[in-house]
């Protein structure tokens, strides 16, 4: 029976249910894969009420935006203009400026909510 997720012991049951049925090969709209379905949306209620990701702050949005990239960190001097800036901006003593979050956003595609966080 599927009933909404409210203890850790019941978060532990979902996922090894869910384990179970992704091991078999399940056909669209049979009662398996309806449970799988809802059992991944009781999961998903859960674990954004129990274990909550805070975002990331600007300079590790734009650090790890620079690796995923393959890029070193004197990319952003390039984008942000000087070298200094890029030193400032990454040791936390210059905040982003609305125009430094513009190039970011364009260039980078980081995205400006990761960009205008308060840090």
């Amino acid at each position: 029976m599927l009933k909404v997720i409210k203890t850790e012991e019941e978060y532990e049951a979902a996922l090894e249910r869910v384990f179970n049925l992704m091991q078999i090969d399940l056909v669209d709209n049979s009662p398996e894969s309806d449970e799988l379905e809802a059992l991944a949306l009781f999961i998903e209620d859960y674990e954004n009420k129990h274990y909550l990701i805070a975002p990331p702050s600007p300079i590790d949005a734009i650090t790890f935006r620079l690796e995923q990239l393959g890029k070193d960190k004197s990319e952003l001097a390039k984008i942000l203009g000087t070298r200094s800036r890029q030193s400032e901006i990454l040791s936390g003593k210059r905040k982003l400026s609305l125009e430094m979050i513009r190039k970011l956003h364009s260039i980078l595609n980081i995205p400006a909510e990761s960009l205008i966080t308060a840090y």
